[in-house]
């Protein structure tokens, strides 16, 4: 169901929120926590990759994936080929991400999927992966028959916004776990860097709450394209 308003100016939102998003998350990495690496004696280097892969791999280009078919005036077979390689990506650097947790923890000896964050993470990816592939094989190629096409289009976009809503829920627990850390291990309450992981949390959360409202805004061609696919 749409919103009866166009979605040019909650697209605009959710481009700016985006850059602000990974900027943030860029500035803690490579300043406050001091860079990022595949390989390094310091181990919380290949733990920032994780962060920032995630930011903007799931949470950005997911988002920008979710709203291409309301927020490009393009046929519809484009805008179908541009949702389904945005969301090969984020699915991609998502993958990625979650492998340099577990590389962090097994050259640190730190045990895997004991948190909250983690167990959601691991589900997220999983029903990410299924999402993805459910909508190629369907909606591309080889495609499914116009009927079974219809049916499933209303299913495939409410599991595609639950997934994301749920990556969204799961980054902020992820950023609310590593500060806790942080402060554990002696970081100012008030400092500049907590401030700004907090910040970067209200960011990402904002970002994914003007996704939805762009998923439900007025497309700027006809609703048809998109309910065809």
């Amino acid at each position: 169901m749409a919103l009866g308003v166009p979605a040019l100016p909650f697209t605009f939102v959710v481009h700016l929120l985006g850059v602000v998003a990974i900027i943030l998350v860029l500035v803690w990495n490579l300043h406050f926590r001091g860079g990022l690496a595949w390989d390094s004696s310091n181990k919380a280097l290949i733990f920032n990759i994780h962060p920032v892969l995630m930011i903007i791999g799931l949470i950005v280009i997911g988002g920008e994936a979710i709203i291409s078919y309301k927020s490009l005036p393009l046929k519809k077979e484009v805008k179908k080929l541009i949702h389904l390689v945005l969301h090969a990506i984020a699915l991609i650097l998502g993958i990625i991400g979650i492998y340099t947790a577990f590389k962090f923890h097994n050259e640190s000896g730190i045990a895997n999927l004991y948190s909250l964050h983690s167990w959601l993470g691991l589900g997220v990816i999983v029903l990410y992966g299924i999402q993805w592939i459910y909508g190629f094989v369907i909606f591309f190629y080889p495609g499914g028959t116009s009927a079974i096409r219809r049916d499933s289009l209303p299913w495939h976009v409410l599991f595609g916004i639950f997934v994301y809503v749920l990556a969204v829920g799961t980054a902020s627990l992820g950023f609310l776990e590593k500060l806790t850390f942080l402060e554990n291990s002696g970081l100012a309450k008030y400092g500049s860097e907590a401030l700004l992981v907090n910040f970067t949390a209200v960011i990402t959360i904002l970002f994914g709450a003007f996704v939805l409202l762009t998923a439900a805004s007025d497309a700027p061609a006809a609703e048809d394209d998109y309910a065809a696919i």
